[in-house]
């Protein structure tokens, strides 16, 4: 079995189209998303009804809950919180209830998936270093744990100690944690544009990461015309 893990779509519909292409060309047979399907991005409804077609397991996304609620976002960075007061007003009743019951935490197989952090899911954590992982692998009551929310591919691996190494391949070893960051399908911010997602191949016990590129001209003048703040254009181009 081979599956895709992706997420921090952020309602980007050309990298989502591009990822889901390239997984089906490398043989998965299923999906995971972490998550953050809407915000920044000029196609929401189209990228929340792409995926929830999919029938895939979905975990929510500090931006799937912000765009679903009502309250106020006058404490958010104001660019995000334009978008979201857009995307708020781009989803129906239905695709907001939809968005707001996804659960913050799954298992899926033997591994689990979560958005942010284990430990406080809620809350939004981000997970920078080796330090902030700690704290998660007390949580983590599987041998993988999938997750985003930074945009930035990352992979720590738990023994004796807490260590990061290179996102590109990760074989699974017996006795040790894993906890994952799958990177950014729609604003990746790790100086690299193109779209990234990862494939686990239970069988070979490998997790692979993947970078696919996309249309992003058409993504930027979605943006541009619906109106969007124009940095979030631009920050496409650059991956940050």
């Amino acid at each position: 079995m081979r599956i895709a893990l992706f997420g921090d779509i952020h309602a980007n519909l050309e990298a989502l189209e591009a990822v889901l292409a390239d997984a089906a060309e490398q043989g998965c047979t299923d999906y995971v998303c972490m998550g953050d399907v809407v915000g920044y991005n000029a196609d929401p409804v189209a990228c929340l009804e792409r995926v929830r077609a999919m029938d895939c397991p979905v975990v929510k996304g500090n931006h799937d809950e912000d765009a679903s609620g009502s309250h106020s976002l006058e404490s958010m960075n104001p660019v995000a919180a334009a978008a979201l007061e857009w995307t708020r007003e781009q989803l129906s009743d239905e695709q907001r209830t939809w968005l707001r019951r996804l659960r913050m935490v799954r298992q899926v197989e033997d591994f689990t998936v979560v958005h942010s952090t284990l430990d406080q899911p809620a809350h939004w954590n981000y997970v920078t270093n080796r330090f902030d992982a700690m704290s998660n692998f007390s949580y983590q009551f599987t041998q993988v744990c999938f997750h985003g929310h930074t945009h930035v591919p990352r992979v720590y691996v738990k023994t004796d100690k807490v260590q990061e190494v290179p996102a590109e391949s990760v074989v699974v070893e017996d006795g040790s944690k894993y906890f994952i960051n799958v990177g950014s399908v729609g604003q990746p911010r790790d100086g690299d544009w193109r779209a990234c997602y990862a494939i686990y191949d239970l069988d070979h016990r490998l997790i692979v990461f993947r970078r696919v590129e996309y249309d992003i001209e058409t993504t930027q003048r979605k943006i541009e015309e619906a109106k969007l703040p124009s940095m979030l254009a631009a920050r496409l181009a650059d991956g940050r």
